[in-house]
């Protein structure tokens, strides 16, 4: 399945924003000149991707984040001098394209002091074989806990991934519930 990546001409010139509402979050992996917290309005952060790479295997598949459609997302906006954006778009496609999951986009997002800018984001693509779609918390923990890969264990990732939003503050009620129950938390199972 082929990638779905945007061609250079559909970038804008100068600096370039990447849109960052999971584990960029916390490792970005590419160098940046500055960072916001933002919003994105139109998709959601979910627990929607079945990983069978960096979080899981074909065999045990992990659950990663994506953006899905829907609602809003409260993120990180990292801005990327111009000098680095040919790098940096392709460090991200091939971090986050290794199975052609997401469709990669430019969305308009909220900086806190209330610029608008348009970002780079990587939206699921519903269409794929590894769209998990709205699963239960319990098939979530279930998955979570199952799943490792070449990036190590699922639950790490989930974990680090609310730690990172806490210091933003951002708070994920779904995330921060599934967080909990992998701590131990069983007080907080399935009470919605």
């Amino acid at each position: 399945m082929a990638a779905k990546t945007l061609s250079e001409t559909e970038f804008p010139e100068g600096d370039l924003w990447v849109f960052g509402y999971g584990s960029l979050i916390w490792k970005p992996g590419f160098a940046f000149v500055e960072q916001s917290p933002a919003r994105l309005i139109g998709e959601h952060r979910s627990l929607c991707i079945y990983s069978m790479v960096h979080r899981g295997t074909p065999e045990k598949p992990g659950l990663v984040l994506g953006l899905d459609r829907g609602g809003a997302c409260q993120g990180i906006a990292f801005r990327v001098a111009a000098a680095e954006r040919k790098a940096t778009i392709s460090y991200l496609r091939e971090r986050e394209q290794v199975t052609s999951v997401y469709r990669e986009v430019l969305r308009s997002v909220w900086l806190k002091n209330g610029a608008r800018v348009s970002a780079l984001a990587y939206v699921a693509d519903r269409s794929h074989n590894q769209y998990a779609g709205r699963l239960t918390l319990e098939e979530q923990l279930r998955l979570v806990r199952q799943g490792h890969g070449n990036y190590g264990p699922n639950d790490e990732y989930v974990i680090a991934t609310v730690a990172a939003l806490e210091t933003h503050g951002i708070r994920d009620v779904p995330l921060h519930k599934l967080a909990a129950m992998l701590h131990g938390e069983a007080a907080l199972h399935h009470r919605t």
